[in-house]
């Protein structure tokens, strides 16, 4: 999380939108400060903030997370980085790869795993993030697929001049369009999975995948899976 008591603004960094090169950026050019950890929610930001600081211009980012799982899964499937078979980058030795993603690159490496094997063992009920905890609540949210043009408009609406375009850093080696991944095999089970948070966010289905109007079971489903989730991102999940 990054902060400017200069700019009065507060970032908040949700995984997979950009955040590393955001966070950089601030840090380097727009007077941000890191404060707590990188991806800590909003709410544990206002349980240390003061009166002043709670009323900071908050901004996050979103991605499509067609395209986010897809990302995961190559960096499981090229072990990005080295860094799922480098023990000091494990969670349990100090660093940030969790013992569940250990076990998703351990399926992936023995058994080839191609990603529709992928999604269905590890993505059983509809999909969110905690962007479900406090983004709606965000003075704005930058949109992954526009972050050049929403970067530049975050900074306009905090009042900042923009020094220059955003770098991009952290990429992902050999993607390509993250729709290619999805063989029409999986893509009636992906849009009872994403379906429900692609409406929330206003996203939408590929048209190719034919119609996606019918998602009330996934939301009811959705709705009843966030009890558990919203309380763990809220009270237990340790950032």
């Amino acid at each position: 999380m990054i902060i400017s008591p200069l700019h009065k603004y507060v970032f908040v960094e949700l995984p997979h939108t950009a955040s590393t090169s955001i966070h950089s950026e601030l840090c380097a050019l727009y007077d941000g400060q890191e404060i707590l950890r990188k991806h800590s929610p909003y709410h544990k930001f206002l349980e240390i903030a003061n009166t002043d600081q709670k009323n900071y211009f908050a901004f996050s980012s979103l991605r499509n997370p067609l395209d986010v799982v897809v990302t995961k899964y190559l960096k499981l499937k090229t072990n990005h980085n080295g860094s799922y078979t480098r023990p000091e980058r494990w969670k349990r030795n100090g660093g940030w790869i969790l013992d569940y993603e250990l076990k998703q690159f351990k399926f992936i490496q023995d058994n080839d795993a191609d990603f529709p094997a992928f999604l269905k063992k590890y993505y059983k009920v509809p999909y969110d993030n905690w962007s479900c905890l406090a983004h709606k609540q965000f003075d704005f949210v930058m949109r992954y697929e526009n972050v050049q043009d929403d970067f530049s408009k975050a900074l306009q609406l905090i009042g900042i001049e923009q020094k220059q375009p955003l770098p991009v850093v952290n990429k992902t080696r050999e993607k390509k369009d993250f729709r290619l991944y999805y063989t029409p095999d999986i893509q009636e089970y992906a849009k009872k999975i994403f379906g429900p948070f692609l409406k929330k966010w206003g996203y939408e289905i590929p048209r190719e995948w034919g119609d996606s109007s019918d998602l009330g079971t996934s939301e009811l489903q959705l709705n009843l899976a966030n009890i558990p989730r919203k309380l763990y991102w809220m009270y237990w999940k340790k950032y």
